[in-house]
């Protein structure tokens, strides 16, 4: 093993070891958030589940295992940098295609209308981060110091991206069970403040 490369991984080493550990822990919680749509009460309206898991379920999934799969690409025994960068390129490259099949089902399906952030959560931002990671694999080699940089803000950047879209996923389940549980035109719990009301007197 040359070198530097071997010196790159090991200042590396504890970073990834907290990010994939995370990955692989967190994959758990999109499980839980699958399980959670099965239900007949949390389920959402609309006549397309499956196209909307596959437009938003499934590519939660697929963020924490390339946080994984990065890591531990970042861990292993490189004998040298041209096996590396090809690796981590053809899983950049693979990622972008991808986003792109994720897009033209969100596209496609009639589960639920995105809005603006779900765009930039679920469509921008992930391929921010597998663009950079393309670009962090074509400049990583021998001296070179902001590749590692860049690929490690692309890997925490895939587990954030993962958070933000699992949470807003139970989110918006469990408001959607609250407004089948209470009706939007049920009357409003009375507050503290408010005067007690009067019995009427019987004439």
């Amino acid at each position: 093993m040359d070198d530097s490369i071997r010196t790159t991984l090991a200042v590396w080493g504890n970073f990834y070891q907290i990010t994939g550990s995370a990955a692989a822990a967190l994959t758990g919680l999109q499980f839980v958030v699958q399980t959670l749509l099965a239900s007949d009460a949390l389920r959402p309206p609309g006549g397309d589940p499956e196209g909307g898991i596959g437009a938003f379920g499934s590519p939660t999934v697929v963020h924490f295992t390339m946080s994984l799969l990065i890591s531990a690409m970042m861990s292993a025994p490189w004998p040298a940098y041209p096996a590396w960068r090809s690796a981590l390129g053809v899983l950049g490259a693979g990622a972008l295609v991808y986003s792109a099949i994720v897009l033209r089902r969100a596209r496609r399906q009639r589960s639920y209308v995105p809005v603006a952030e779900d765009w930039i959560w679920h469509f921008l931002l992930p391929v921010a981060a597998y663009a950079t990671v393309l670009v962090a694999a074509v400049l990583l080699g021998d001296g070179a110091v902001w590749p590692p940089f860049v690929l490690a803000a692309a890997t925490l950047l895939l587990l954030c991206i993962g958070i933000h879209n699992a949470w807003d996923t139970v989110t918006f389940l469990t408001i959607h069970s609250l407004r089948r549980v209470v009706p939007e035109h049920a009357p409003a719990p009375p507050r503290a403040n408010d005067p007690k009301p009067q019995k009427r007197r019987r004439r």
